[in-house]
């Protein structure tokens, strides 16, 4: 009987128009080609009912303690359902956006107490074993004047993609902050590059951590 490969947690962060979600179809590609088996999902969403919390996320006015809460409560069902299963049978798991998304988006940009939002993490992501975070994470950075560049050609925004500049810029700073205190996990990526130069350094970096041979 073979032995069952370990689970391995990948997010994949940036702000809105950073190019993110370009790559991650190819990501998962890239695994499957490795002889892995992956789970693809997002935050918020992921189960039935964190996409329905989702759709009241980015559509419903709601002050920020009620954004922080749906989210967390998306997050928990989504890690029972999905993410906890997925792992325990050695699953690759590529999340579109985690928890770094909401000390970025809440925190930052809407500058939520970033202490409600650790309190919130401890209790949906602790588990006997420690707390649930991914093993890398992909951090598409994007100066978010260029960001807001590509957003205004792509599509009819949502609650947070219709957010001023000076939104971006905080969120910017969120994700910066989570990247400073977990320099092991996160891998920045410089997505003001071509799509081709992005999708090298992507593969590059996880080739260098050895998740990819």
């Amino acid at each position: 009987m073979s032995e069952i490969p370990r689970g391995l947690f990948v997010s994949v962060e940036g702000i809105d128009g950073a190019g993110k979600s370009t790559h991650i179809d190819g990501l998962a590609r890239l695994f499957a080609q490795q002889g892995r088996r992956v789970t693809l999902t997002r935050e918020p969403g992921g189960t039935p009912l964190a996409e329905t919390l989702r759709t009241l996320v980015l559509n419903e006015p709601m002050d920020p303690l009620t954004e922080a809460l749906l989210v967390f409560a998306a997050r928990r069902d989504h890690l029972q359902q999905v993410i906890e299963p997925a792992l325990a049978r050695g699953d690759v798991v590529l999340c579109d956006r985690f928890t770094d998304a909401t000390f970025a988006y809440q925190g930052g940009g809407r500058g939520f107490d970033r202490a409600v939002l650790s309190q919130l993490e401890q209790w949906v992501q602790q588990r006997p074993q420690g707390l649930r975070e991914p093993d890398l994470t992909l951090w598409f950075v994007l100066d978010p004047r260029i960001a807001a560049e590509r957003l205004s050609q792509a599509r009819v925004p949502d609650r947070f993609e219709s957010q001023p500049l000076t939104f971006f810029q905080h969120v910017h700073m969120g994700y910066q902050l989570r990247c400073d205190a977990a320099p092991q996990r996160f891998i920045p990526i410089q997505a003001d590059q071509t799509r081709e130069l992005v999708w090298a350094s992507v593969e590059s970096a996880l080739r260098a951590r050895g998740v990819l041979t």
